[in-house]
């Protein structure tokens, strides 16, 4: 049996019990980590707030500590993953596995599944401050599945060197610095080898990673400060703990710019036009949407509006390409294998995306092992096309038009919206999902004119 004596320290800002770092050959990480350790070798997160008050509460705010109590995570782990895990043995590790990116602390304590929220136990810490700064290492390359390395005691690892804390040692990490690191919870395989999560992985192939620019740029922007309240240096570029993302709206909001045109500036009713739009991911370092693209919805509506105030939908021009009405919003039934897992019998599906038809839809479709569209990154047996827009990527949509004899003559003003959501919204309804998880953000839009003449 594996001994691991304890080391009681205990001082004025609270008891910690911390264990030594287990030898190199047990050193684990993924799911031979699961059990490995125990609570108590976790430091809680209101600790560390004592000395990193700001940090601490940039951290309570971010999906970080959202990320075991958040209700869509909640629901969709205990109503549909555990079920699922529980009536097939090739999901087993799923049940267990969930936890080492949503609720590490848990899993690495074998407290799997861990209680629900409401029962305030440390799985509500989330990735909590301690998790991420005793991260030593990962278990191979790439990153994936939570394949991070720990070792807990008082050590903390970070991207300073020589900086004094009067509770813990504190050493500079440079894998702390590093995407990959990010990585082993950003990447992800389902049970069946396929990539459900790869944002690390897009931002390896594209332009920010041949530049040197890694995931921490953005999502823990620097400003000046102390680290601590009891640091005596200020420095130029302290990490703000703000991680915002998918779920941040003034993240999501200008993430991709817009700009439109039509082929003709003057037109006779019964003409064609045709509207280009040209849509740029500008800002961010990896696909749009990107992480869990199974229920991330982007997508683009154009509209006309004529002198008189008629509106008219414009569809997009389809391009012809292998998979492309998985790219064009519809409203087929989807999702059927949440009835296997939910035991609902003769279960018809949902529908797909829950919008008006005949606009693109910047995803990446997820399938199940009988070629249905799913929402379960961990029944996901294939991927459909990949039409979502890379870094420094630009798609280019066409509207074909023909201006409708009935069109006021005068001007006609034509405009483009391009919406995200985090959740189809007939998924969130059905599971009863709170409504702020299907709130639309504009994420851009752009307008343009051509004059109808006799």
């Amino acid at each position: 049996m594996r001994r691991l004596p304890l080391i009681m320290a205990s001082i004025a800002l609270g008891a910690f019990i911390a264990l030594p770092p287990l030898v190199a050959e047990v050193r684990k990480g993924g799911d031979e980590a699961l059990g490995l350790y125990r609570y108590e070798n976790f430091e809680r997160p209101i600790t560390c707030r004592q000395c990193h008050t700001d940090i601490y509460e940039q951290w309570a705010q971010s999906m970080m500590a959202q990320a075991y109590t958040h209700h869509w995570d909640e629901i969709e782990y205990f109503e549909l993953a555990i079920p699922h895990a529980e009536k097939d043995p090739k999901f087993a590790e799923v049940q267990a596995g969930c936890n080492g990116c949503h609720a590490p602390v848990s899993f690495l304590a074998g407290d799997v599944p861990p209680p629900r929220p409401e029962a305030g136990s440390r799985a509500n810490e989330g990735v909590s401050c301690d998790i991420c700064h005793v991260i030593v290492a990962r278990t191979g390359e790439p990153s994936v599945n939570y394949n991070y390395i720990v070792e807990p005691g008082r050590v903390k690892r970070g991207n300073r060197e020589g900086v004094k804390s009067p509770y813990h040692e504190t050493v500079y990490h440079e894998f702390t610095r590093s995407a990959e690191y990010c990585g082993t919870c950003h990447n992800e395989q389902s049970p069946y080898g396929v990539w459900v999560k790869a944002t690390q992985l897009e931002w390896k192939e594209g332009p920010y990673a041949a530049e040197g620019v890694p995931c921490h740029v953005c999502h823990m922007p620097r400003a000046p400060g102390r680290s601590a309240v009891t640091a005596k240096d200020e420095h130029p570029d302290i990490a703000q703990h703000l991680f915002h993302g998918a779920h941040d709206p003034g993240k999501v909001r200008g993430a991709i710019e817009l700009r439109m045109h039509p082929s003709d500036r003057e037109v006779e009713p019964g003409d064609r036009v045709v509207i280009t739009v040209q849509a740029f991911n500008g800002k961010c370092g990896h696909k749009v949407p990107s992480g869990s693209a199974e229920e991330r919805q982007l997508w683009l509506r154009v509209t006309a509006v004529d002198a008189a105030g008629r509106e008219y939908h414009l569809p997009v021009d389809r391009k012809g390409f292998a998979g492309e009405p998985a790219t064009i919003t519809s409203n087929e039934l989807a999702y059927q294998d949440m009835g296997m897992m939910m035991d609902i019998p003769g279960f018809a599906g949902l529908p797909r995306d829950s919008l008006p038809e005949g606009d693109r839809i910047f995803c990446l479709p997820y399938f199940d092992p009988q070629g249905r569209r799913t929402i379960a990154q961990w029944n996901t047996a294939s991927l459909g096309v990949d039409y979502r827009i890379g870094p420094r990527e630009t798609k280019i949509e066409t509207y074909t038009w023909t201006v409708p004899e009935e069109a006021a003559i005068g001007t006609i003003v034509v405009r483009a919206e391009m919406s995200y959501r985090r959740l189809v919204k007939s998924v969130a309804d059905f599971l009863k999902v709170p409504a702020d998880e299907t709130e639309i953000i504009r994420v851009n839009d752009a307008r343009t004119t051509f004059e109808v003449v006799d």
